[in-house]
């Protein structure tokens, strides 16, 4: 395996550390406590611009190289996660069933759970059938807070 690359991002709920594998993104995820010191790679420039898009509201989807690494279904449930645009939710139920599956409902939670790349490949809009959060590694409060600024971001473009 690659030694991967570490960066971090100050966003308003919190560290994120970035990961590059010299393909691609491979890890964004939230950190408690203060931000180690940035080491400042090229790799991270343009991922950094496009998180500051999206947490100033002027970025609803991201156009970055990722290297997600998984089973085949976790990439086929990241990738239907991909396509849940900006402002809307889905169920995991839903979710199995764009799989296929409505039996997977269990699996496709472990494959949102194991998500690596978080926001870029957005987990957290995915919610239970009865429209409660559940489980997110970065924490409900981020969650939260990520719907409802995407869900603003979303009413605001409309007019």
């Amino acid at each position: 395996m690659e030694k991967l690359i570490t960066d971090y991002f100050r966003s308003p709920i919190g560290t994120i550390q970035l990961q590059h594998s010299g393909k691609g993104i491979c890890s964004l995820i939230f950190l408690e406590g203060e931000m180690p010191g940035s080491t400042n790679f090229p790799q991270f420039d343009e991922c950094k611009s496009q998180l500051e898009e999206y947490f100033d509201g002027k970025r609803k989807e991201f156009s970055l190289q990722l290297d997600a690494m998984g089973t085949d279904f976790q990439k086929l449930i990241w990738n239907e996660l991909l396509q849940i645009k900006s402002g809307q939710t889905m169920t995991y139920s839903e979710l199995a069933k764009k799989t296929g599956d409505l039996k997977s409902i269990r699996a496709v939670g472990r494959a949102n759970a194991t998500n690596a790349v978080s926001i870029i490949i957005p987990c957290h809009r995915v919610i239970g059938s009865d429209g409660s959060l559940t489980g997110y590694a970065g924490g409900l409060w981020r969650k939260k807070w990520l719907l409802e600024h995407e869900q603003k971001i979303f009413q605001l473009s409309l007019f």
